[in-house]
């Protein structure tokens, strides 16, 4: 079968949804690939290289249509090229199908399989097809870019010798695959960033990039199906403006990137927060195709409040980054692609019981398949009570329970010891149980002394390895008078390595104290 990619007519769209190094990897599957003359040129992507690359070339959509057995996009088609489509092909794009159910329609009148790139669910198995996460992270980037094309001052603080200038305040609402890629574009363009999530479990993400989370004392999980947030609850956006209306006028830059599928941008940063913030600030809303996360926003355009604050409404964050973009996006389609064509003989397989083909896949067999069913979730395992902190009271009784009962083992094993000795005492010879006293003694002696050195200026290694080290030399100095040549010989020996070792230690240790001395 061929693969084709069309030349994208929506206004401003400069991506291709296929590129010479997707086309090589869609070879592989079997495929063969077409492309219409010019598709990728305002992506960077030149004729010559698809031709290098095995891909052939025709002239007008309509030779593509006639001969691409599979149609890839990146915009939905409009009617005029529904219309122009051939029945029984199949399509790849992005769709919209939540807010474009007569394109639905349409497209099922045809016999179209169609799969729309944003239905990818959210699941580890689909993470190399979900375009909608490559195209986010785009857009998060090309946000703060252009944030700081329409800001008046440096992002990163200064100080030189015509004054000082204050480092830029970013704040970031919504902290999906957008939201943190412009909280590390703004973080490592040297900004004060701070970002807010009505999910909590992101604020161990935000901070570990060096943002500050913004929390509401307000207790409500915003986590909701597909990795999304869910809709809020009345109380709960009352507090969230109040949190944005105290924030609005110390903060120079606001990005917005709150947005479910399907649903319409939600209001967020309203007029009199735009109002509040200092002249020359600025406001990019990545939702502005929905609607737009600000009540100034103007779908593709920029605005300037009465306060001189810029509200820039650009829907073509992704495509102003053609090359990039549909590199990511090629490669998204070229895996959906592998997991269409199992045997890898150039022939889909539309496997509906497959979770990510059947999620994707808006029309098929002349039926309109949207929306899909839920995902089979596996079985989970029963969550783990709670763990209830102890009282004082409880924590004091546990103590005194647990010493109790080291009291009755040190007992019970003493008493083991008494018999073990009078046992041995029974049978053995006086100087035998003489020797052995000794013995048990001194571990026992040993054992407290070493164990009960401080190890303020040590490691507590070095401290026990010296304290044994003191012991050994005690212990040689005590034989070095005997009659014996052979044990005054040994213990000389002993006294010399062990003494070694504690000078050792003690150089070590002013070594490791001197690096954090000053010079």
């Amino acid at each position: 079968m061929k693969l084709g990619a069309l030349r994208e007519t929506a206004d401003g769209e400069q991506r291709v949804a296929l590129t010479p190094d997707s086309a090589v990897q869609l070879q592989k599957l079997g495929y063969d690939c077409v492309i219409e003359s010019g598709a990728g040129a305002a992506a960077r992507f030149e004729d010559e290289a698809y031709r290098a690359a095995g891909v052939e070339v025709v002239d007008s959509a309509e030779a593509l249509l006639e001969t691409a057995d599979i149609i890839a996009r990146v915009r939905a088609p409009s009617d005029a090229e529904v219309a122009a489509l051939p029945s029984g092909k199949k399509l790849i794009s992005f769709l919209s199908p939540a807010q474009s159910p007569e394109l639905l329609d349409a497209l099922s009148a045809k016999n179209t399989s169609a799969i729309a790139m944003e239905m990818v669910p959210r699941i580890s198995r689909a993470q190399k097809m979900d375009a909608l996460s490559s195209m986010a992270n785009i857009a998060g980037y090309r946000a703060v870019i252009e944030a700081g094309n329409q800001f008046g001052r440096f992002f990163t603080g200064q100080i030189t010798a015509a004054g000082k200038v204050p480092p830029a305040q970013v704040l970031v609402i919504g902290a999906g695959v957008a939201g943190l890629a412009a909280i590390g574009t703004a973080q490592s363009l040297g900004a004060v960033v701070k970002a807010f999530d009505v999910r909590p479990e992101v604020a161990e993400q935000i901070e570990s990039m060096g943002a500050e989370f913004v929390f509401l004392d307000f207790e409500e999980d915003g986590g909701g199906d597909g990795g999304y947030a869910a809709p809020s609850s009345p109380e709960f956006r009352e507090k969230q403006l109040a949190c944005f209306r105290e924030l609005a006028p110390e903060i120079d830059i606001v990005i917005t990137t709150a947005l479910i599928p399907g649903r319409d941008a939600p209001k967020l940063w309203l007029d009199d927060m735009v109002a509040a913030m200092k002249p020359g600030s600025v406001v990019v809303d990545l939702a502005a195709e929905m609607g737009g996360n600000c009540d100034l926003t103007v779908k593709g355009d920029i605005v300037e409040s009465a306060n001189g604050v810029k509200v820039v409404g650009y829907t073509d964050f992704p495509s102003r980054m053609a090359t990039q973009a549909s590199t990511l996006y090629a490669t998204n389609i070229r895996h959906m692609m592998t997991d269409l064509t199992p045997e890898k003989d150039g022939v889909p397989v539309w496997d509906m019981e497959d979770d990510v083909i059947r999620t994707s896949t808006v029309t098929h067999d002349g039926a309109v398949t949207f929306p899909p069913p839920p995902l089979k979730v596996q079985a989970q395992a029963k969550p783990q009570p709670k763990k209830v902190e102890p009282t004082a009271e409880e924590r004091k009784a546990a103590e005194l329970a647990a010493e109790q009962a080291r009291g009755k083992q040190q007992i019970m094993l003493l008493c083991i010891g008494g018999a073990l000795m009078w046992l041995v005492g029974a049978f053995a010879p006086p100087s035998f149980m003489q020797h052995f006293i000794v013995f048990v003694l001194s571990c026992f002696v040993g054992f407290q002394v070493i164990w009960n050195v401080s190890h303020s200026l040590h490691t507590p290694l070095m401290a026990v390895t010296n304290a044994i080290s003191g012991i050994v030399i005690l212990g040689a100095l005590l034989q070095v008078g005997s009659d014996s040549g052979l044990v005054t010989f040994l213990a000389s020996i002993s006294v010399l390595i062990a003494t070694i070792n504690v000078v050792g230690g003690f150089m070590v240790t002013r070594r490791m104290l001197a690096m954090f001395q000053k010079s």
